[in-house]
């Protein structure tokens, strides 16, 4: 079964971007409860600025689970990337992701590498890029394995890099990971962008999908855009999907409205499937 999760975004340097709630989680997992969503997805400063035990508290006492965990705030505090020119900095970068990793882990939940993956730039051409990617999405698709969860790879559109912006695209990088852990984040809007046939292109995927970002095409929440979630849908049903669509949207007009448009818009299109 296919399951909701909303967005919470811990990191004040994010103020503005892509979530559903902001900074207060206790009242972020009890709207989430109340409204009838199955999980949250984090998104942490770092995994340092989480508490396992009051979170799990918070989990059970509401009924939820952790859908994922987020990397980018490794870029958003830190200006850390997998493909960065510098060494120093990319096993910098390997550590902080290896530490949310092994949060997530202790909820049975998957960490989500998006923007850390980086870009090209004047010092590192795209093809030495990819290479470093790929050497850290195998030690750390390893790494999730040993502690029992998959890894999450997130192709994004082609203003926040220039490595994956396509299902296929991230599927190539996969192509030269050494473990078959590592699975694909398919964002609806970055793919709204970027695939001529966002159907089509969850079909070619299939079993590589491990998780989806629920977004209208103007990332506002579902149903106020104009995506086609039906076509979306029954691809997912196709390829049996059976993990998270999780709201990772603006909050748009407000927290609040945004939660329960997406849930509205959830029910509409996965209840019915």
């Amino acid at each position: 079964m296919i399951r909701a999760a909303v967005t919470v975004s811990l990191v004040k340097q994010a103020a503005g971007g892509p979530f559903v709630f902001w900074h207060d989680l206790p009242l972020a997992c009890r709207t989430a409860a109340d409204m009838g969503f199955d999980g949250i997805e984090l998104f942490p400063p770092s995994a340092d600025d989480l508490d396992a035990t009051a979170l799990r508290r918070m989990l059970e006492d509401h009924g939820l689970k952790l859908a994922a965990v987020g990397t980018g705030g490794g870029w958003v505090c830190q200006r850390l990337t997998l493909t960065s020119a510098d060494g120093l900095l990319r096993s910098a970068a390997k550590r902080f992701i290896r530490s949310i990793i092994d949060f997530a882990a202790l909820f049975g939940a998957p960490a989500i590498i998006g923007s850390m993956q980086g870009r090209a730039s004047a010092l590192i051409d795209r093809t030495t890029a990819i290479k470093h990617l790929r050497d850290a999405l195998s030690e750390l698709g390893e790494h999730a394995n040993e502690r029992g969860v998959p890894l999450l790879f997130e192709p994004l559109n082609r203003y926040e890099t220039d490595i994956a912006n396509t299902l296929q695209s991230a599927t190539g990088v996969l192509d030269g990971v050494t473990n078959t852990n590592v699975r694909i984040l398919a964002d609806l809007f970055h793919m709204n962008i970027e695939e001529a046939d966002m159907a089509g292109a969850i079909r070619s995927a299939g079993k590589h999908i491990g998780h989806v970002h629920f977004a209208d095409s103007n990332r506002r929440p579902a149903g106020l855009g104009h995506t086609d979630f039906s076509a979306v849908v029954a691809a997912l049903n196709e390829i049996q999907y059976d993990g998270y669509v999780s709201a990772e949207c603006l909050p748009f007009p407000d927290s609040y409205s945004a939660a329960k448009q997406t849930m509205d818009s959830y029910r509409r299109f996965f209840r019915n499937a």
